[in-house]
């Protein structure tokens, strides 16, 4: 069994936090707007395009395909707030680090995320 840790910080291995969702397990979806903030960052950092295609919401989602800057390496994730605004909407506030070429790099966001038929999508986002 793998028990490298999750990217997103959680302290849990990866086969039992994200990887569970990453993995296609439709059954195993997350249970909430910061899981799947979380399993996304998780997605960046693993270079999972897929998984961040099918977890952003169809209204808002990119036409071109999700890519990766090279050489980008995903360093850490720090969860500052979730906020449930209704059972169908939600907030997740973070600050993702990352080093490109020798240059460290912050993402602080505010995201939206939406509850359709059950299931958490990404909507957008307001950067801090």
């Amino acid at each position: 069994m793998n028990t490298a840790p999750c990217p997103c910080g959680s302290g849990r291995p990866y086969t039992a936090c994200c990887g569970r969702w990453h993995a296609g397990e439709t059954h195993l979806q997350a249970p909430d707007a910061q899981a799947l903030m979380r399993s996304r960052y998780s997605a960046y950092a693993l270079g999972l395009a897929d998984y961040l295609r099918d977890t952003w919401h169809a209204g808002t989602r990119p036409a071109e395909p999700i890519t990766f800057e090279p050489g980008q390496r995903w360093l850490g994730l720090e969860v500052r707030r979730h906020v449930l605004i209704d059972a169908e909407h939600a907030l997740v506030e973070f600050v993702a680090r990352s080093k490109r070429g020798g240059r460290a790099t912050r993402l602080h966001e505010t995201s939206r995320f939406v509850r359709e038929a059950g299931r958490w999508f990404y909507v957008d986002g307001d950067l801090r």
